[in-house]
């Protein structure tokens, strides 16, 4: 009896990097494990695409509620088995004002997703991976994580924190077989930078992205940032001393605050 297809799953499937991730691995011949909250776009999505519904399932689940990732985890290795690679995409991204009193609840709800819901997303996983002897938990940050951006303070604090929780689990996971990985994406022409305010250096599309991550997610890399060019930008802007980087990002265009147009 042949193998089953290799298994991955993907939270915030249903656009943009997600989206064209699901694309990339499905044509790698891997069986998929989507989830969103707004699962109707990915039944669309699947449907317009004439998936082999064979090969997929999808999951509704809000990686901000603990126990809704984990009950979509759960219900996935019931359903379609361990999966191979673990991708903890969902994300949002949204400006703040430390002066505006319901900034501080913006910045409650993107460490719930980006960061809390990125272990929780791992959680149903790790110890059958580590009794299996192998697998991918694959985190998606951002090269926001490199250094804290006006207007940002949210996003790039959520995605610092994405860098350094997938390091510390892959020091957890040492020799264990099972690989962590950490993606951190340039711009990407996708929903959630279509609406940016500044210039966007060495923009990708979210195809050319997902191409790039799949062969790193094999290869088990350890860290990545895609494209290239942007972690080059990345590692200058660390090296900056505070007092030039504080220069150079007076006058940038901030992300837009929740509810303003």
């Amino acid at each position: 009896m042949n193998a089953p297809a290799p298994l991955v799953f993907i939270t915030g499937a249903s656009s943009g990097i997600g989206q064209a991730l699901a694309a990339r691995f499905y044509e790698a011949g891997y069986r998929l494990a989507l989830v969103a909250r707004r699962t109707a776009e990915i039944e669309a999505w699947a449907a317009e695409r004439r998936l082999d519904a064979a090969r997929y399932r999808i999951y509704s689940a809000d990686v901000a509620q603990t126990d809704s990732i984990v009950a979509a985890g759960t219900a996935c290795i019931e359903g379609q088995g361990l999966p191979d690679v673990v991708i903890a995409n969902a994300g949002i991204s949204v400006g703040i004002d430390t002066v505006a009193r319901e900034d501080i609840d913006v910045m409650a709800r993107t460490f719930a997703t980006n960061n809390v819901g990125l272990m929780a997303t791992f959680h149903p996983f790790v110890a059958a991976m580590r009794q299996r002897g192998s697998g991918r938990l694959v985190g998606i940050a951002s090269v926001a994580a490199i250094r804290g951006l006006p207007g940002h303070g949210a996003y790039c604090a959520s995605k610092a924190g994405v860098v350094a929780y997938c390091e510390s689990l892959r020091g957890e996971l040492h020799g264990s077989g099972v690989k962590v990985v950490t993606i951190c994406p340039g711009y990407i022409d996708t929903p959630l930078t279509r609406g940016n305010r500044y210039g966007m250096p060495f923009l990708m599309q979210a195809e050319d992205f997902a191409q790039q991550a799949l062969q790193t997610i094999e290869a088990g890399r350890s860290y990545r940032v895609i494209p290239w060019q942007m972690g080059v930008i990345a590692k200058l802007m660390r090296l900056l001393p505070n007092a030039l980087f504080d220069r150079a990002v007076q006058g940038r265009g901030r992300k837009k605050r929740s509810g303003e147009a």
